[in-house]
């Protein structure tokens, strides 16, 4: 089926620095746009910031959840999204937590294609991300997980973005992906010139880079307390809202945190390695795209090369323990290496940039059926 015109259903409109899953569905508007062009992609935004903290969206939201109407989709919503598609191809649906779109475009007949994006298998994700002491904690995971098996019962594409969710998701809702589609970024770094002679420095430079949540908060907070009193570096903390967690942990007092900064770009230039120690999560980590993006060192765990691993094996720091941390940066201080890591940057090229991603986006909307695409 060749697609003309496509219906893409996200949460909302993302303003300024894009981070996380916000630039994973820039990358598929962006696809869209340039195979469908620009005027046969529209974007339908569930609400806006505004609408969404109301009072009476809050109120209806939390009434509705326990039925599969998550982060604020609501029956009149649904039904606006189900009148809309009859005027388009294809909908692609950003999130599998809009599942539920998926079955009702299933009931009410329509006869597109009808495409899911699992960013995570969310249920998983959710069980990872709130506090186990959280009330209404199961109501959320179990809201997800309904979500997650209708984007597997009633999607006719479904898309993960690794083997490792493509496994969970064949065992715990009897449907494996139709493609495998990594995260892949728009390159933001054509036009930097860098510095190909230069090594790292002594002490070395180290960055933590993400948003405050409770993956990234249990691995930063882990290793300032467990390798960084053991090193001889300088450290610095980038992120959205990762003020807020300083204020809230005394061991970050002495620590340079730069929260909601401008510009990301000057932070990656600055750093001679970035240290991920990620320990828990689903699907891939963008930070870690972002980083090979920059051509940087990087230092990280299982989880923080979940994805990426049969291309970026040999050419990264595999840190599991707080020893291996330790190890690893007190040889960097002893033996520099470059800090522009050009191999990192070439494989981010070729295969993780939005030209990498476009053949299997080509194979999504049916623009050429002659391509192949690994599954």
């Amino acid at each position: 089926m060749r697609i003309k015109n496509v219906l893409i259903v996200q949460f909302k409109h993302y303003e300024g620095i894009l981070e996380g899953g916000g630039l994973v569905n820039q990358r598929n508007v962006d696809m869209a746009e340039q195979l469908l062009g620009a005027e046969n992609v529209r974007v339908y935004y569930l609400h806006d910031d505004a609408r969404r903290r109301s009072l009476s969206n809050l109120f209806l939201s939390a009434l509705y959840f326990p039925f599969g109407y998550f982060n604020g989709m609501l029956p009149a919503r649904l039904r606006e999204i189900v009148r809309m598609a009859k005027d388009y191809d294809c909908v692609f649906v950003s999130t599998s937590i809009f599942g539920i779109v998926a079955r009702e475009l299933k009931a009410a007949g329509y006869k597109g294609r009808i495409v899911v994006h699992f960013h995570n298998v969310e249920s998983i994700y959710y069980d990872h991300l709130l506090p186990k002491k959280m009330p209404f904690r199961r109501v959320v995971i179990r809201c997800a997980a309904r979500n997650d098996a209708y984007s597997c019962k009633y999607a006719d594409v479904v898309l993960a973005l690794n083997e490792r969710d493509a496994r969970l998701l064949e065992s715990m809702y009897g449907r494996r992906p139709d493609y495998l589609v990594p995260i892949a970024l728009k390159d933001q770094c054509e036009d930097i010139s860098f510095d190909k002679d230069a090594q790292t420095s002594t002490p070395p430079r180290l960055l933590f880079l993400g948003s405050s949540f409770a993956a990234n908060n249990e691995g930063v907070l882990w290793f300032v307390q467990q390798v960084l009193p053991h090193v001889d570096a300088e450290f610095r903390i980038v992120g959205r809202n990762m003020d807020k967690l300083q204020a809230a942990n005394p061991c970050l007092r002495d620590i340079d945190v730069f929260s909601n900064v401008p510009n990301l770009a000057e932070h990656y230039l600055w750093a001679d390695f970035m240290v991920l120690p990620i320990f828990s999560g689903s699907g891939m980590k963008v930070k870690t795209c972002e980083s090979m993006m920059y051509g940087r060192n990087i230092l990280g765990t299982d989880e923080t090369f979940e994805g990426y691993r049969e291309h970026v094996e040999s050419n990264v720091r595999l840190c599991n323990s707080a020893q291996e941390f330790i190890d690893a940066i007190t040889h960097y201080a002893a033996h520099p290496v470059p800090r522009f890591n050009a191999r990192i940057r070439e494989i981010f090229l070729q295969n993780y940039s939005q030209n990498a991603s476009q053949q299997v986006f080509r194979k999504i909307f049916g623009q050429d059926n002659n391509i192949h695409v690994s599954q």
